[in-house]
């Protein structure tokens, strides 16, 4: 509102030997030194003595008209901030990739790591599941029990597993969710590198080739330099 209202004053500021005049609502003609109160909701002019038009002022807006204008200039602002935020970007590509396949080979070498991890995390979860295998084996042992002299199998009485046995497996089944998570997690990463690089290279190929305008202050990558301005560092 504070916006507002400096722009209101500076707008109505009064220009020495000027006059201000308007046709109200009624249509009714209003002359004055200053803005005439019947020229706020209409458009209004600002002459000169001789009675040459030097501005044209719109009605004073209402409280929502300001509102709606603020919003709409922030909208704009926010407009100009992501192309602003676009050619930066298209600008950092240009400067990159000199070549389609330098895109492909930026990609490689990032997803290659995450490649490594998830092979690390799969032999680590092949050693965790051969232990589970045995440990299971041995729970199944006590959960059989021993048969009692003279009676069947059926009648045997369960024997209690030691409770490190039974935390060894809390402890593999713990590590198998954790694995498995971070296989997932690494799998997603490089599906959103694949979608990145191949959305970069895109927008590359399209800046190459004219589908969509570059960057008023686009450089090339490697540009030839000029043998009159080589310079020798030692």
């Amino acid at each position: 509102m504070k916006k507002i209202c400096i722009l209101l004053a500076l707008l109505y500021a009064p220009v020495a030997g000027a006059e201000y005049k308007c046709v109200d609502t009624r249509g009714l003609t209003h002359v004055g030194d200053t803005p005439p109160a019947a020229c706020t909701d209409v458009v209004m002019y600002e002459i000169s003595k001789s009675g040459r038009v030097l501005r044209k002022i719109d009605p004073t807006p209402t409280a929502e008209q300001a509102k709606t204008r603020l919003e709409e200039s922030e909208r704009k602002k926010e407009v100009e901030r992501a192309a602003g935020e676009q050619t930066r970007k298209d600008l950092a590509l240009l400067n990159t990739y000199s070549t389609e396949r330098e895109v492909d080979v930026a990609r490689d070498r990032n997803i290659e790591p995450l490649r490594g991890r998830i092979k690390s995390a799969h032999e680590r979860m092949a050693i965790v599941e051969k232990r589970e295998k045995a440990v299971q084996e041995e729970l199944e042992f006590y959960k059989a029990g021993q048969a009692k002299p003279g009676k069947g199998r059926d009648d045997a009485t369960p024997r209690d597993a030691p409770p490190a046995l039974v935390a060894e497996m809390e402890r593999i089944r713990k590590e198998k969710e954790a694995l498995t998570r971070s296989i997932t997690a690494q799998e997603k990463e490089i599906e959103a590198l694949r979608a990145k690089y191949d959305s970069d290279k895109q927008r590359w190929l399209a800046l190459k080739s004219g589908a969509v305008a570059k960057p008023a202050e686009y450089i090339p990558a490697d540009p030839k330099p000029d043998p009159r301005s080589a310079r020798r560092y030692y």
